[in-house]
C-alpha cells in the first residue's frame, strides 16, 4: 500500500509541476510586449530643397543589391505643392506596389513619395534580411517619410496598406503634423491566429528561433508580384504585430495626433482580421475624434487581401483605384 502511495505521489507531483510550468509559460506569453523605445521624434525638413537633400540620401543607401523597380520613387512638380502623399508599402513588399496608384495622384498635382521600407526591395528574393525587421525600425522609417513630406507640400497625407497600415495608424496615433492618415487593409491581427492569442503568439516568435514561412504552400516562389519576397519571417511578423499592440493601446488611451483619419478595409479579407480593427477605430470614436472616416470594400468583389499591387492575381484595380482617389481627395 506504502509503496502504492509513493508512486501515486510521484505522479501527483510530476502532474503539479508541469501544470505550474504551463501556468508560469501562459502569463509569461500573455505579458504586453516590449513597448516601443522609438516613439515620435519630428524632424521635419525646413524647406523643398531640405526634402530633396534628404530623399538624395535615402537614394545613396540603396545598395546594388537593390531590385531596380523597387527602389525609392519620387514624382514631383519641382516645387513644394499645396498637397503630398506619400505611400508605404506591404510587408515582403516594394514600392512598385503603389507606383500606379501614385501616378494618379502625381497628375492631380500632388508630390508623390514612395520608399521602401527596411530590408525590403531586394533583389534576391529568398535573402533572411528581413528576419531582422524591429518595430524601432519601422516607428524610425514612419518618422523619416513624413519628416521629409513637409518639405514637399502644404499637407501631408500618408497611406499604408497591410503592415504599412499598421505604420499609417502609427504616425495618426503620434504625429500632429501629419494632415490625413491612409489605413488600408492593417495588420493588427491575422485570421489564423484567434485574437485572444494575438499577443501570446507575438511573444512566441519573437522568443522562438526565426523561421520562414511561404505566403503560397502551393506555389512557393512561383508567386507574382515578381519582385515581392514569397516567405515571411515570423520574427518579422512578430514584430508588426508589436507595433500594433502600441497602436491598439495608445488608440484606447488617448486621442490621435492626425488631423484626420480614413480607414479602409475589405469585408473578404482572407488575411487580417478586420474586427482588431474596429476595435481601434472604436476607440478612436470614443476619444473624441470627430474626422474620422471608415470605408468597406463588399465581400461580394472578392478582392485580395493586397488590392493594391496591379500584379496580384485577381487584381480589381479598376475598381479599387478609383473610389481610393475619390475616398482620399475627398477627405480633410
Amino acid at each position: 500500500m506504502d509503496k502504492r502511495r509513493s508512486l501515486l505521489w510521484r505522479y501527483v507531483r510530476v502532474l503539479l509541476i508541469l501544470s505550474g510550468v504551463l501556468v508560469v509559460a501562459t502569463l509569461l506569453l500573455s505579458f504586453p510586449p516590449d513597448p516601443l523605445r522609438l516613439l515620435a521624434a519630428p524632424h521635419p525638413a525646413t524647406d523643398y530643397a531640405d526634402a530633396l537633400q534628404r530623399i538624395e540620401a535615402l537614394r545613396a543607401m540603396e545598395g546594388a543589391d537593390y531590385n531596380p523597380v523597387c527602389r525609392l520613387k519620387f514624382m514631383d512638380h519641382g516645387m513644394k505643392t499645396e498637397r503630398v502623399i506619400v505611400f508605404i508599402h506591404g510587408y515582403t513588399n516594394c514600392p512598385e506596389q503603389f507606383r500606379q496608384l501614385g501616378e494618379m495622384f502625381f497628375e492631380q498635382g500632388y508630390n508623390v513619395l514612395i520608399t521602401p521600407q527596411p530590408h525590403m526591395g531586394l533583389a534576391d528574393r529568398m535573402n533572411n534580411q528581413h528576419e531582422r525587421l524591429t518595430a524601432e525600425e519601422l516607428a524610425a522609417y514612419t518618422n523619416g517619410v513624413i519628416d521629409i513630406a513637409q518639405g514637399l507640400g502644404e499637407h501631408v497625407s500618408l497611406v499604408g496598406l497591410s503592415g504599412g497600415g499598421v505604420m499609417a495608424a502609427w504616425a495618426a496615433q503620434e504625429r500632429r503634423d501629419l494632415d490625413l492618415a491612409i489605413v488600408i487593409a492593417p495588420s493588427f491581427g491575422y485570421t489564423f491566429i484567434p485574437d485572444f492569442l494575438t499577443v501570446p503568439a507575438l511573444n512566441l516568435f519573437r522568443r522562438l528561433p526565426n523561421f520562414y514561412q511561404w505566403w503560397d504552400p502551393i506555389h512557393k516562389s512561383d508567386i507574382t508580384p515578381d519582385y515581392g519576397y514569397p516567405r515571411f519571417s515570423t520574427r518579422a511578423l512578430a514584430e508588426i504585430l508589436r507595433m500594433a499592440f502600441v497602436v491598439k493601446e495608445g488608440a484606447c488611451r488617448e486621442a490621435p495626433a492626425a488631423g484626420s483619419i480614413l480607414v479602409i478595409t475589405n469585408d473578404g479579407d482572407p488575411s487580417v482580421d478586420n474586427a482588431l480593427t474596429n476595435k481601434v477605430v472604436q476607440c478612436w470614436r470614443q476619444q473624441g475624434l470627430q474626422s474620422l472616416s471608415t470605408y468597406q470594400f463588399e465581400a461580394s468583389l472578392k478582392l485580395e487581401h493586397d488590392l493594391i499591387d496591379p500584379c496580384q492575381k485577381n487584381q480589381h484595380i479598376d475598381m479599387v483605384y478609383p473610389q481610393l482617389v475619390a475616398l482620399i481627395t475627398n477627405t480633410h
